[in-house]
């Protein structure tokens, strides 16, 4: 088995695959240490591993993983991927959002893709139908919004939106007109992609991922493939691509 670990901001998801790509298991840590690898490795058959993180990794995780595994990736810039990476500065680019590009590049290869990760912060990423990463952008995630807007504003609460809440187009009370104005924020900026990217290229597919996708796809009405594991799909992905 395959070992794929991606740490975020706010938790750490871990997922085990087969040879053949499948995906068998998957946990998601608030805190994710040695402990927990050596566990991994006691229970199940595995052989090699990779890990990403939007920061740095505990040094004793690194060790364990190396120690215990046949072929250890520590994924970072320098690693070799199978798409073609043209970011400028690729030393800066979140290992996140390339994972997920690889990860979306996998799972349809060969056609344009607008990958959407939805977690902390919303990313927007393009990957070319020659399999080549376009680059993207970054904006802040919905919980981000909302906190801002507490917190920039001398009157205005916290609201917190629900995954499955009724969000009308122009809110009645100020907790409604909150999550309306975020979320159909994100929604129109969304479809402001899609509209633009439409007008560039002759077909396209949108890919959206993260802890906050269903917020966007139950108010969006429009055909997008949900992929909840595409952050670690890619890492299995570069992982074998390392592996041959």
């Amino acid at each position: 088995m395959n070992l794929c670990i991606d740490q975020g901001n706010s938790r750490t998801k871990v997922a085990l695959f087969r040879e053949d790509g499948k995906l068998i298991k998957s946990f998601i840590y608030r805190s994710f240490h040695s402990s927990e690898v050596e566990r991994l490795f006691s229970l199940y058959p595995i052989s090699d591993s990779i890990i990403s993180s939007v920061s740095n990794v505990e040094p004793a995780v690194v060790n364990a993983l190396n120690r215990l595994s046949k072929l250890f990736i520590l994924f970072d810039h320098t690693t070799p991927i199978p798409i073609k990476n043209l970011y400028d500065t690729p030393q800066t680019l979140g290992q996140d959002r390339l994972a997920a590009a690889v990860g979306g590049n996998a799972l349809l290869p060969d056609t344009n893709l607008l990958i959407i990760d939805a977690g902390s912060a919303i990313t927007y990423d393009f990957v070319n139908s020659d399999n080549e990463y376009m680059g993207g952008n970054i904006a802040p995630g919905i919980k981000m919004r909302l906190t801002v807007l507490r917190q920039m504003t001398k009157k205005l609460p916290q609201v917190e939106v629900e995954e499955n809440q009724l969000i009308p187009l122009f809110g009645k009370n100020t907790n409604d007109a909150i999550a309306a104005g975020v979320i159909r924020g994100i929604v129109f900026e969304v479809k402001g992609y899609m509209r633009t990217l439409g007008e560039k290229v002759d077909s396209f597919e949108t890919i959206i991922s993260g802890g906050s996708a269903p917020y966007i796809i139950n108010n969006l009405h429009q055909s997008v493939r949900n992929e909840k594991y595409l952050v670690l799909i890619g890492l299995n992905r570069i992982l074998e691509f390392n592996k041959a």
